[in-house]
């Protein structure tokens, strides 16, 4: 049954002459300026003068607020849009305790390389305006110290004139490569300091950032002579752009080489997985026969693979040369590891990945252009219990040639399912690997996939989906569609596996594998539960016979501009 929403989002009255009278209206106009559409938010006192600029002097437009239920999920919903449009929108916690709850959500945005611009807020640092109690609780003397080890930047401006720097250099530094989370703390006192004059906001483009860097021409031309000479050349394939033109690059890049392709689920779409030179399906970890091809090659070209050194040392090592293609060493800090194993190499690049391929690809002739089949799976027939292949076999069904975009895949997802054919047809994973974080970043890229004319689906674990559910209502708010799934094995079925391992490794029963990681008794009604926050819901599936006719009812669905949750019983006990 179709749900009653408001489509549009929320419109003030009254505000059609503005005029910039405060120090928050400082801030949001140099915001507008700089193309950020949204910014998500939960309200707080602590930034009641910036949401009064946000509303009555720009109109609740450019950006548009979003309103959400967590502040976790309102950061999510920021790196879930960046996912897809390699672009960045804003997101706003409360001064403190808001901070504290989008922690983690900043800490995965920290480790996607993904750019958010993330508004806090504090009570008066003037400790003579504070209101009793609450402004105290509320104020701090260095917010940011909370999120200094996973941020790019942080700032807290203590007038209108320094907000504008502020947020120019914020911009500047999220979007540079490697892009980043930023922070920046509004003073409760500066919010609302009544102008004197208005301040010069200057011309925000000549704050712009640079083109990412692209590599030297003696640094291409090395590594052209290297992959030329090589008989068993590698691609590793990680962190790359959603730009078409420069998967184009990428996959005339290989043919032209006649150079191996492995990418990882880790991270988004970064080459064609049915292409014959990506001889390997896209799993979750590195295979076997990855392993193979790693050990097997002579040269091996790393575009920003995440853990290139870790996947060598898991490989057996290489005695191949090694020319690395990443910039992800200017993000490395002394308090998190997520810069991984460090790699020997032979020829290091500092370069964005596709700056090196569009520049190397002028010194190559065009390879021959293979073709390759996507056909989608077979439905899945018979009766009886749902495992993941199933699962993932019936959804590949569905989907069938719609263009599609999947935007989360769980741990263990059938690989050979996964047809991927162009840079949005899957956008990665979250990260920091951060239970809980997947209904917010799915609600932000489906956000950002609006209008494309693609469909978004996403499947989780049920405990990621229960630890963040809230988030769906904001995507019933706003009428953003999506397909959400919810493998539903009634367990924190990942660290199941982690005991059964444990259990075995020490001698140990492995049938109390199970304690401690049990979502049953109660078991939570999940359609139910999506229903209250106000989306679509089929009935749970416990059989394979009802599968296909409940994926399509949900395709159906999204297609007409539901949000639609799909609730499906498993039994798989996976390791992470």
């Amino acid at each position: 049954m179709a749900i009653d929403r408001p489509n549009e989002p929320e419109r003030p009255v009254g505000v059609d002459n503005p005029e910039m009278g405060w120090g928050s209206d400082v801030v949001a106009e140099v915001i507008r300026q700089l193309d950020i559409p949204y910014i998500a938010m939960v309200p707080g006192a602590s930034y009641r003068g910036f949401q009064d600029s946000l509303v009555n002097y720009l109109g609740n437009r450019d950006p548009q607020m979003l309103v959400c239920l967590h502040e976790e999920h309102c950061v999510a919903i920021a790196h879930g849009y960046a996912k897809v449009t390699d672009k960045p929108m804003a997101a706003a916690v409360h001064s403190n305790v808001g901070l504290m709850h989008a922690t983690m959500a900043i800490f995965d945005a920290w480790c996607d390389r993904a750019p958010v611009m993330v508004f806090g807020a504090t009570g008066p640092v003037d400790a003579a305006m504070r209101r009793p109690w609450i402004d105290w609780i509320h104020t701090s003397r260095d917010q940011g110290a909370l999120v200094r080890d996973y941020v790019k930047w942080d700032d807290q401006p203590a007038s209108p004139a320094a907000a504008i720097e502020s947020v120019l250099r914020a911009n500047r530094i999220m979007r540079r490569q490697p892009q980043g989370p930023v922070y920046i703390v509004l003073d409760v006192g500066m919010q609302e300091s009544k102008l004197a004059s208005v301040p010069n906001i200057p011309d925000v483009t000549r704050f712009a950032v640079e083109a990412d860097p692209a590599p030297t021409s003696d640094a291409v031309e090395a590594a052209v002579e290297m992959l030329k000479a090589a008989k068993s050349p590698l691609i590793m394939a990680g962190r790359v752009s959603r730009n078409q033109s420069d998967w184009d690059r990428r996959v005339a890049f290989a043919e032209a080489l006649g150079a191996r392709v492995i990418t990882n689920q880790r991270t988004a779409a970064a080459f064609p997985t049915h292409h014959p030179l990506h001889p390997n399906h896209l799993n979750y970890r590195t295979t076997a026969d990855d392993e193979a091809l790693i050990r097997n090659a002579d040269v091996i070209l790393n575009l920003d693979w995440l853990d290139f050194g870790g996947t060598l040392q898991a490989a057996g090592g290489t005695d191949a040369k090694i020319i690395s293609v990443s910039m992800d060493d200017l993000n490395s800090n002394g308090w998190s590891f997520d810069h991984h194993v460090l790699p020997a190499v032979d020829l290091p690049v500092l370069s964005t990945p596709d700056s090196f391929v569009a520049a190397a690809l002028k010194g190559l002739p065009s390879g021959d252009k293979q073709t390759y089949d996507v056909a989608p799976s077979a439905a899945p027939s018979g009766t009886g219990a749902i495992d993941l292949v199933s699962l993932g076999t019936a959804v590949d069904a569905a989907i069938g040639s719609r263009p599609t975009t999947y935007v989360r895949l769980p741990i263990g997802w059938p690989a050979p399912t996964i047809r991927i054919d162009g840079p949005l047809d899957y956008i990665g994973n979250d990260g920091g690997a951060g239970v809980g974080s997947g209904p917010g970043m799915v609600v932000g890229s489906a956000l950002a996939l609006q209008g494309s004319g693609r469909l978004p689906v996403a499947i989780m674990g049920d405990g990621d989906f229960l630890m963040g559910a809230s988030a769906l209502w904001t995507a019933a708010h706003y009428g953003i569609p999506l397909l959400l799934i919810v493998n539903n094995n009634r367990s924190y079925g990942n660290d199941v596996g982690h005991q059964k391992t444990m259990a075995e490794n020490r001698g140990r029963p492995v049938e109390n594998k199970w304690i401690g990681q049990s979502l049953e008794n109660p078991r939570v009604d999940i359609p139910a539960q999506a229903r209250s926050y106000g989306v679509s819901a089929g009935e749970t599936v416990r059989d394979i016979k009802d599968l296909m006719p409940a994926l399509e009812a949900g395709i159906k669905a999204v297609e007409a501009g539901e949000c639609y949750v799909l609730d499906v019983e498993t039994a798989d006990d996976k390791v992470l």
